[in-house]
């Protein structure tokens, strides 16, 4: 095992003990136990995904970054077959439901949309108001967790694996990002991360390469797109994330959907 991966697992992380699930095969196991992953490339570690989970793993792409796209088209030449989800929490820009039909038609893919509980949502804005996540980083946390994180857990409750586009150099949150782990967040099924150890220009040099589709937004200086009122553009030289909850401190700017690299529990 490679002295970064040494670095990255924490100890015994493999054990699945949480939320009831059945115990992982012993070669998934094995891969987990190991850390070999860590020195693995993107493509390897979708395969192997791909290979041990089938129907049972799906892509989270947010369709406001590069990373989630890259993944799509990764995934789509392994097997065509392969699964992509996406939050849509009721305040998408136009531009990121425009490149979800687009992804559709490029791919000939079913992207299956998930959307929030309408009571749960309607209870939130009845008390708080439609823009409560101005108001106080809880109140944020509160519309992030009924629009984004509830209906995620639901969804994984479906699934052995899942895999994100999550990069350790997108802001401190995420600097210890593994490349496999079990997410024990969401009741310890796998969580892939094959591009961890990707930097940005690598991102852009793969899109660029495969013509793979993007947000619209990103041309008028919006590298990272989520809700409307919650995304802005950025200006040179800002971190890339800046303009997601650009109102907070950096260490709070996530939602909650990737909790074990958070603390406090997505920024997708």
């Amino acid at each position: 095992m490679s002295a970064a991966a040494s670095a990255k697992m924490p100890e015994n992380p493999a054990r699945r003990v949480s939320g009831g699930r059945a115990p992982l095969p012993a070669a998934v196991q094995r891969v987990l136990d190991s850390g070999e992953a860590e020195d693995w490339d993107a493509r390897k570690i979708l395969s192997w995904g791909i290979e041990n989970f089938g129907a049972k793993l799906a892509l989270s792409c947010s369709f406001g970054a590069p990373e989630g796209l890259v993944l799509l088209d990764m995934m789509h030449r392994i097997d065509p077959a392969s699964r992509v989800f996406v939050l849509d929490t009721g305040r998408l820009p136009q531009a990121t439901h425009d490149l979800i039909d687009r992804v559709r038609q490029r791919y000939d893919k079913r992207v299956e949309v998930l959307v929030p509980e309408a009571p749960a949502v309607a209870e939130m804005v009845r008390e708080h108001g439609m823009n409560l996540f101005y108001d106080s980083v809880e109140k944020r946390q509160l519309c992030c967790g009924v629009r984004k994180v509830q209906p995620l857990s639901a969804y994984l409750e479906g699934l052995d694996a899942w895999a994100t586009g999550l990069r350790r150099d997108q802001n401190i949150t995420r600097r210890d990002t593994p490349k496999l782990q079990i997410d024990h967040t969401h009741g310890g099924l796998i969580k892939l991360n094959p591009i961890a150890d990707w930097q940005r220009q690598q991102v852009l040099d793969y899109v660029a390469e495969h013509n793979v589709p993007t947000n619209a937004l990103h041309a008028k200086g919006y590298p990272s797109v989520g809700c409307e009122p919650c995304s802005r553009a950025i200006s040179p030289g800002e971190d890339e994330r800046a303009g997601r909850w650009w109102w907070e401190n950096p260490e709070s700017r996530e939602c909650g959907i990737h909790g074990g690299e958070e603390g406090e529990g997505s920024g997708i």
